[in-house]
């Protein structure tokens, strides 16, 4: 049985002609930049993450950078992140004119040490962005205590983590801001590019309403230097659909998640924990194995989709040599990029799809000493 790492047309395929129906009507209707979809979703996306504002834009990599300008961040400011992530998150740091610090991540969760960040604070630190990393959000207590503490700004990288919860609050909801993406294969997808920004700031909203639109209110004029950069219309409607579900959606990765536990792949491999508080959203179900080749080698071989993410830690990759950085600097994130294998977790996944990666696993990895 071949098992794909994600399946996102699986999961739409129920009412797939409700969104046939849906893509006419925007059609119909001519509004295709911002209009009655767009604010809908806004108003809709703001009450289920639980903050005043909500501020569509036209990708998670988009809302990254805007955000940060709105926290205040430019030329010679630092700002701490964990180098075990998508490019995106130093990206947009440096996009800003800022300098990404990466901190280490604490070995179960794969989200930010908030000790490591600690120590690496200097006079130049504007900001801290902690990665809700996998579907798991950090542990943002503490976080927030240090920040608050030394005066900085937290924006919640929860590109993977829609609908995750920690001690009861929505991923989004804990720091000054927060940015998501709606990439297809993300827990709650539209049909292209999309993103958005959560604050329950208004001075943030404000400046983030204007910095998608070319840095104006009116289109008259221009107060900022700012981006072309808004969700359209047809991918909203798509969203406002697809949001009832996103809950059900994510509740059935946590039954994959416990299915894997079940079935013993945690004799073989190292299995995600999750944080204090938490109620992850398993965007992806990444293990760890200092067997990794051999495993990749033979979920190709049975036809199971597996692959790394992510392999290379940020803090040594070659668009950041001239910071200094060197390895064993982050000894957590260079053994997690080192041995970590996503394995297939998607919304329609059965016990069946299950047992034949956890077969395919046991027949590339040996058992692990001590079980």
């Amino acid at each position: 049985m071949a098992v794909p790492l994600m399946d996102p047309t699986a999961q739409i395929a129920p009412y797939m002609t409700e969104l046939e129906e849906i893509a006419s009507e925007v059609l119909r209707s001519g509004r295709f930049i911002f209009g009655p979809q767009v604010e809908a979703f806004e108003a809709e996306a703001a009450a289920y993450v639980g903050v005043k504002h909500a501020i569509g834009v036209a990708n998670g990599t988009d809302a990254l950078t805007i955000a940060l300008r709105c926290l205040g961040v430019g030329p010679g400011d630092e700002v701490i992140c964990p180098a075990y992530t998508f490019f995106a998150t130093p990206e947009t740091i440096s996009s800003t004119g800022a300098t990404p610090v990466f901190a280490d991540v604490d070995p179960h969760t794969s989200c930010l040490d908030v000790d490591d960040v600690r120590a690496r604070i200097t006079g130049r630190t504007r900001a801290i962005v902690p990665v809700h990393l996998f579907g798991q959000i950090a542990d943002m207590t503490p976080i927030m205590e240090l920040a608050r503490e030394r005066g900085l700004a937290v924006l919640e990288d929860a590109a993977q983590a829609w609908g995750a919860q920690q001690d009861g609050v929505k991923a989004g909801a804990f720091g000054d801001a927060a940015t998501f993406s709606f990439f297809p294969t993300k827990n709650l997808p539209c049909f292209g590019d999309g993103g958005m920004i959560v604050t329950n700031r208004d001075d943030v909203a404000e400046l983030a309403r204007m910095l998608r639109f070319h840095g104006s209110k009116d289109k008259k004029l221009f107060t900022h230097v700012g981006y072309n950069s808004r969700l359209d219309a047809l991918q909203a409607a798509f969203l406002r659909r697809n949001l009832p579900e996103v809950d059900g959606w994510n509740a059935h990765r946590r039954q994959v998640a416990s299915w894997y536990e079940e079935s013993g792949l945690g004799d073989v491999v190292e299995l995600p924990l999750v944080g204090t508080g938490n109620t992850p959203i398993w965007h992806l179900y990444v293990v760890h194995t200092v067997h990794r080749d051999q495993l990749l080698a033979a979920c190709a071989e049975r036809g199971v989709g597996a692959t790394v993410y992510y392999g290379e830690p940020h803090h040594l990759q070659p668009v950041y040599a001239d910071l200094g950085n060197a390895p064993g600097d982050l000894p957590v994130t260079e053994r997690l990029c080192s041995t970590g294998v996503a394995l297939p977790m998607f919304a329609t996944m059965t016990r069946e799809q299950v047992e034949e990666v956890v077969a395919a696993v046991r027949a590339g990895v040996p058992a692990r000493v001590g079980g």
